[in-house]
């Protein structure tokens, strides 16, 4: 996997800040939630992948460029 570029990852870690509440769009991974899952961003490493605590139980990262996942607004009732 190619390391992104230090602004990228400063902008990653930006939008994705820790705390931040998120919902899988698409996760080509057979270990991933459904799409539609919640969770909660627990960090960016320096790869870019985004480490999320996911509300089924389960923390596996979304990857940067291939997996989708959205921002949730902060006063999201599925928060």
């Amino acid at each position: 996997m190619k390391r992104p570029s230090k602004e990228r990852l400063e902008r990653l870690r930006r939008a994705f800040p820790s705390g931040l509440r998120v919902r899988l769009v698409r996760m080509e991974d057979a270990q991933a939630p459904p799409a539609g899952t919640c969770g909660t961003v627990r960090w960016v490493d320096d790869l870019g992948s985004i480490h999320i605590a996911w509300d089924t139980g389960g923390s596996l990262a979304a990857l940067d460029g291939e997996d989708v996942v959205e921002r949730l607004p902060r006063d999201s009732e599925h928060a």
